[in-house]
């Protein structure tokens, strides 16, 4: 983990963290799409309590369990001859849909990938509309939330 130094601004002026608003996002072949939010990058690891019965300790032990991934919701804006994300989530039967890798990069400032993270075998769970406000001015974003079976992160 990189830590800043003491010494001059100068020297500590290379450990600015990496903002938030500069990312890539890649659904199986497609690229670089524009998306506004992504959340949901979640790693769990599920807590296994035991106590043998000849313990003499009054309590159980713990120890790390199975990885928990939690849903991943990607937003983007909606567009007039775009709907690509009902036609998708229309395809699944039965767990005959075909599986996607999603690729999220977070870019440094020359555009180039930090940090990425991949989804593996994801599928779209759900599909959320806009929502509609007659005094509102605000742009229409749409939601789609992924499932998946796989989360790594890499530091590039």
């Amino acid at each position: 983990m990189a830590t800043p130094t003491a010494g001059t601004g100068a020297e500590q002026d290379q450990y600015w963290p990496l903002p938030k608003f500069y990312f890539s996002v890649d659904i199986g072949e497609y690229t670089d799409l524009p998306f506004q939010e992504v959340s949901g990058l979640d790693i769990e690891t599920e807590a296994i309590e035991y106590r043998h019965g000849n313990s003499p300790a009054m309590s159980a032990i713990k120890m790390p369990g199975m990885f928990k991934f939690s849903d991943v919701t990607l937003k983007k804006g909606v567009f007039s001859t775009d709907n690509d994300f009902y036609d998708w989530i229309s395809t699944i039967s039965l767990n005959t849909f075909e599986r996607v890798t999603v690729v999220v990069k977070l870019l440094d400032e020359n555009g180039t990938p930090a940090v990425t993270w991949t989804l593996l075998n994801a599928f779209p769970l759900k599909v959320t509309p806009t929502d509609m406000n007659s005094q509102s001015s605000e742009a229409g974003i749409e939601t789609i939330v992924f499932a998946h079976e796989g989360l790594t992160a890499t530091v590039d």
